[in-house]
């Protein structure tokens, strides 16, 4: 009708189901964060102040858990919806060699995407089956503090393993007593979304070392991640550097804190436009761990020695597995 795919709506259950999945992600992301800086306006103003008095109480009592380790829990990870998100695209776990729980380890996730669905679905979920795959270990994805504001979502991000992105959870978490804890970075953050566009393979890693000199510190082994599929999921309106789009972006990252990308996927009943992701399939190979020795004062010597490493095996990685994850032989990784 009219050119537009309205498939969805004679889609069998089964297909249903994957959508649901998504939904309920992109729900956890958006809705519950308005409903959750709302809800406190709602209970006081409707005199249900006593739930807001509670809320606050836990509130503080709990206020510093995203800076230490969160309180993961497999029950909550092991929800079927997140299976139903995962088979979706569908995502799917490729490990090339297992990891020890002896150690601990800093895992670096690229690309970002726009929404990163990799991480998430790989490591904030056991969509694909990452305690079978690698038993023993403990994965923390790492977020925006801002994440951690709204009511409700904040304690279901905890219960999905989610810590605060900063220096001092990361530290917290590696420098524990008890090993085989992964720490899970998406290195190119909100800078790297805005070169997310479908066939592109653009890093933005070259500046990036402060994930090289947690590394040191806590002396846990880095470990190179890359979502084959991920920039695929999204079309992202063109913004080449020094277009005034790219600058509006640009500066609305420096001082907002966050990226915009202009991106659309498909609808909810239809196939053509919308915010949902396309079916697109995503296959994350996880590398060989670096051993890393520790080193409470690294010097900048040191942490550029390590990061040349990093960024060497990342390529490798990408080079040994694009082909059949179909990315074209000619087609190099970028790193800016």
């Amino acid at each position: 009708m009219l050119g537009i795919d309205f498939s969805p709506l004679f889609a069998p259950w089964e297909e249903r189901k994957l959508l649901l999945g998504v939904l309920y992600h992109f729900i956890l992301i958006y809705l519950l964060a308005i409903v959750g800086f709302l809800l406190p306006f709602v209970l006081l103003f409707t005199f249900q102040w006593h739930i807001l008095l509670l809320y606050g109480i836990w509130y503080y009592y709990d206020r510093n858990s995203p800076k230490r380790g969160g309180y993961t829990s497999e029950w909550v990870q092991r929800w079927t919806i997140h299976k139903w998100f995962a088979d979706y695209f569908p995502v799917k776990l490729h490990k090339t060699t297992d990891l020890s729980p002896s150690h601990n380890y800093l895992i670096g996730c690229h690309p970002h995407g726009i929404i990163s669905m990799a991480a998430f679905a790989n490591f904030a979920t056991n969509g694909t089956e990452k305690y079978l795959k690698f038993p023993g270990i403990r994965f923390h994805v790492c977020t925006l503090t801002s994440n951690f504001k709204p009511m409700i979502r904040r304690e279901l991000l905890l219960l999905m393993g989610a810590i605060d992105a900063s220096r001092e959870s990361i530290e917290y978490v590696l420098n524990g007593p008890e090993t085989g804890r992964a720490v899970v970075l998406v290195v190119g953050g909100a800078e790297e979304a805005l070169d997310a566009h479908p066939g592109h393979h653009i890093l933005t890693l070259r500046s990036r070392k402060g994930f090289v000199r947690e590394a040191l510190k806590t002396g846990a082994y880095l470990v190179p991640v890359y979502s084959f599929g991920e920039n695929e999921v999204f079309e992202q309106v063109e913004n080449p550097k020094g277009s005034m789009l790219r600058q509006f972006q640009s500066w609305m990252k420096r001082f907002g804190g966050f990226s915009l990308p202009f991106f659309h996927g498909r609808g909810i009943f239809q196939l053509n436009f919308g915010y949902l992701p396309y079916r697109k399939p995503i296959d994350t190979v996880v590398g060989v761990p670096i051993p890393v020795q520790k080193i409470e004062n690294p010097t900048q010597e040191q942490i550029n020695e390590l990061h040349e490493v990093y960024v060497e095996k990342l390529n490798e990685l990408f080079e040994e597995h694009k082909q059949r994850y179909g990315v074209p032989a000619e087609t190099k990784l970028v790193i800016q």
